[in-house]
């Protein structure tokens, strides 16, 4: 199959480039860099002012679109904000007029999303059949993202939005900078403990992009995390056990917000989400618990 990826080059576009590369795809990748095409493996520019990437593509099987400023870059000021907002909308628009040029339409149109659309809550359970939308910063990204991705549906276009939870991986995202600390010997409690993190492991996110790509009747929301979240304090705790590593000096939640400023909601904040799509379509989870998960990311490299 041609697979056009935007966002490509990113934490969770290159484990699906190079997962999909083994199965022998030919990969299409958007790109304002310049690098040099390969096997399977081309470099499409775009969003450049002399881009035209219409010119170079003419069809696609599908479209996945994982791009956008990262939200753990820089510190959350109102620049960077507008820069983590508009990054998604301009994508995604750009992405919508390639495909209205393309002879060949692709099969579904596949857009990132994140479970900070639902609201943050110690107590609620949410699952794509919530229609509760966070009232702040991330819940507006992820609704007006969706929002725009969804425009695809006008053309014909099967449109999935896949709601990541908090990724774990070896090369980026969240699991590195919360080892760090607990590698030396200075792991604890970040805030008050109880958030909830609604993980899920790299291997099983590319697993769930490349499941929804082959069941047609998925459409809509769908939520990429494990099917067992934990606080967390688990979290760190079991990352302290898996390292063997003490676990004592907790973080307060008001020196995350003075460090952090806005951008330590992403700490301090959390939803307990469920993949109810995936599991009622028969998705199996190579990493369904947390220890074995992160075992695998932080010993077994």
């Amino acid at each position: 199959m041609k697979i056009v990826i935007a966002g490509g080059t990113g934490f969770i576009g290159k484990k699906l480039a190079q997962f999909l590369l083994q199965e022998g795809h030919q990969i299409v990748l958007l790109t304002r860099g310049v690098y040099s095409n390969h096997e399977n493996i081309t470099y499409v520019r775009w969003m450049t002012h002399d881009a035209a990437p219409e010119k170079a593509i003419t069809s696609a099987d599908y479209v996945i679109n994982l791009s956008g400023t990262s939200l753990s870059k820089g510190r959350w000021t109102k620049k960077q904000r507008d820069r983590i907002y508009s990054s998604r909308m301009n994508a995604t628009r750009e992405l919508l007029r390639l495909i209205r040029t393309l002879a060949q339409k692709p099969a579904a149109l596949i857009n990132a999303s994140a479970i900070g659309i639902y609201p943050p809550s110690a107590t609620a359970t949410y699952s794509e059949e919530s229609t509760e939308h966070a009232d702040n910063f991330l819940g507006r990204v992820a609704s007006d993202w969706e929002h725009a991705a969804k425009e695809a549906e006008r053309l014909g276009i099967r449109t999935i939005c896949l709601r990541f939870g908090v990724v774990l991986g070896q090369n980026g995202g969240a699991l590195p900078l919360m080892a760090l600390p607990v590698k030396l010997f200075g792991g604890g409690r970040l805030g008050s403990g109880t958030q909830w993190v609604s993980w899920i492991h790299m291997n099983d996110v590319v697993r769930a992009i490349r499941f929804v790509m082959d069941h047609d009747q998925i459409r809509g929301a769908v939520n990429v995390t494990a099917p067992q979240p934990v606080h967390m304090d688990e979290l760190g705790r079991m990352i302290a056990t898996v390292l063997h590593r003490p676990y004592w000096l907790p973080v307060p939640s008001a020196l995350l917000k003075l460090v952090l400023g806005r951008k330590s909601a992403m700490i301090l904040n959390g939803q307990l989400v469920l993949p109810q799509v995936l599991t009622k379509e028969g998705f199996t989870f190579d990493f369904p618990t947390l220890k074995p998960a992160l075992e695998n990311l932080l010993i077994n490299k």
